[in-house]
């Protein structure tokens, strides 16, 4: 047995010491996070898209609190997920990027796919120590078969999706993966479309509550959809609509989705553990297109997908806890994914791994008032050279390119970045500048030394 493999069960130990030990737990909910794939900031009606319909997501948002300033782990998928399960923003979490310098081969049969390694403590590890059933449906995207990365070996009881990012632009697969097993789909085998895997991750999660109904449980339902290939098997309400056909079938799986989360939030209530469920929403990271004139789907932002404006890290964030969170509120907090890990670990009642760069937002959940917001955020991205944001305050900066100047936005008066003040705030600059020096360590898969 390794030595990393023995700190990590020493750890999880501590774990369920730390749990026997508190007496701050708010009676052990249950934690169910939905996330969409590349759905925009503006999309949903409760965030002011007008013309696909997200009745569900809407009702989440009136039942619960609706965050306008929370934002993503990264830009694109696998490193916005690496955030959310480790608590590490992509200046200290283990995948960085959609491709590394090393890693393993992926789909494509190139290098690059950078798995979890066993030393990596996630938010799934943390809650199963914790007493916690664990389960995962939908894209990992940080562990190809047979590394250390895969979400079984990573926390995870139960786990039924994709483990590679490109095999997930396909909704008809002739296989996905359950456990460390194939599971072939033989109802897409040559061609046929029969078997939507979107559909499937719903009957899994489904079936995840119901067989856990009785303790408490981590549901971790990272959604294919509006994602890659646009593939749907009808196109319900949109059919007739005058748009072109990419964007009804857009359209068309946010409301799908939407419908399932109708589904999921049904079960909780007929089994009456409810109350005792927290539920959150979100997109993993902005809009891969901005459907401008159309949808609208970065809203007011500047950007979408590989952007590190706004657009392109600000997700759509909701939470929903019956009796606990205010019900049909708006909160402005700033908080980020790499926030998820503590805040579950204070709802199971435990102590998170120490050096995490999230905090708990827990209290600002609870509290409509209250306000997390004099720290900073930090994002990092290497797909078009190597760029950097970071957030504190109502500031926020860009650095477009290695060795550019940075520039600076006031975000309470240009929440579309349009105004860059840099040149007329130099002490705010100093201060992000110093900040940056600091903000990451240097990675062997994205270097820049």
């Amino acid at each position: 047995m390794s030595i990393a493999r023995i700190l990590k069960i020493l750890f999880i130990a501590l774990l369920v010491w730390s749990y026997s030990n508190d007496g701050h737990c708010l009676g052990r909910p249950n934690i169910v996070i939905i996330m969409a794939d590349d759905m925009g900031y503006g999309d949903a009606g409760c965030f002011g898209g007008k013309h696909i319909q997200t009745p569900n997501i809407d009702r989440l948002a009136v039942e619960g609190m609706r965050f306008t300033q929370c934002y993503a782990g990264s830009t694109v998928c696998a490193p916005s997920r690496s955030v959310l399960m480790t608590g590490l923003h992509t200046g200290h979490t283990r995948v960085r990027g959609n491709f590394g310098k090393g890693g393993v081969k992926g789909l494509g049969g190139g290098k690059g796919r950078v798995p979890l390694r066993t030393e990596d403590i996630t938010v799934a590890e943390v809650l199963k120590g914790a007493g916690y059933s664990t389960g995962i449906t939908g894209k990992w995207g940080l562990g190809e078969p047979v590394t250390e990365g895969t979400p079984n070996r990573q926390g995870f009881d139960e786990w039924f999706g994709y483990l590679n990012q490109r095999r997930a632009h396909s909704f008809y697969p002739t296989f996905i993966w359950l456990n460390e097993g194939r599971f072939d789909l033989p109802g897409n085998a040559n061609g046929k479309q029969q078997q939507y895997t979107h559909d499937l991750f719903t009957g899994f999660a489904l079936s995840f509550i119901r067989k856990n109904q009785r303790k408490p449980f981590f549901l971790y339902l990272p959604y294919t959809v509006p994602h890659a290939r646009f593939e749907i098997p009808d196109l319900g309400s949109y059919e007739n609509k005058k748009w072109p056909e990419q964007a009804k079938v857009y359209a068309a799986m946010i409301t799908r989705m939407d419908d399932h989360i109708g589904k999921i939030m049904a079960l909780l209530k007929e089994l009456e553990i409810d109350k005792k469920t927290i539920v959150f929403f979100c997109s993993d990271n902005g809009a891969a297109d901005r459907y401008d004139g159309l949808f609208d789907s970065s809203g007011p932002l500047r950007g979408a997908k590989r952007a590190m404006y706004e657009g392109g890290l600000r997700t759509p964030m909701i939470a929903r806890w019956p009796g606990r969170i205010p019900v049909n509120t708006v909160s402005d907090t700033i908080w980020s994914f790499a926030d998820f890990l503590p805040t579950s670990a204070a709802l199971a009642g435990v102590k998170p791994p120490k050096g995490l760069d999230g905090i708990s937002v827990l209290p600002a959940l609870l509290d409509q008032t209250h306000q997390i917001n004099d720290r900073f955020l930090y994002w990092e991205f290497f797909e078009r050279g190597f760029q950097q944001a970071a957030r504190w305050r109502n500031w926020k900066v860009v650095r477009p390119k290695k060795g550019a100047d940075l520039e600076l936005y006031n975000l309470a008066k240009d929440i579309g970045e349009k105004k860059d003040v840099a040149n007329l705030n130099p002490k705010i600059v100093s201060i992000f500048e110093r900040f940056l020096k600091t903000a990451r360590t240097e990675s062997e898969d994205w270097p820049l030394k």
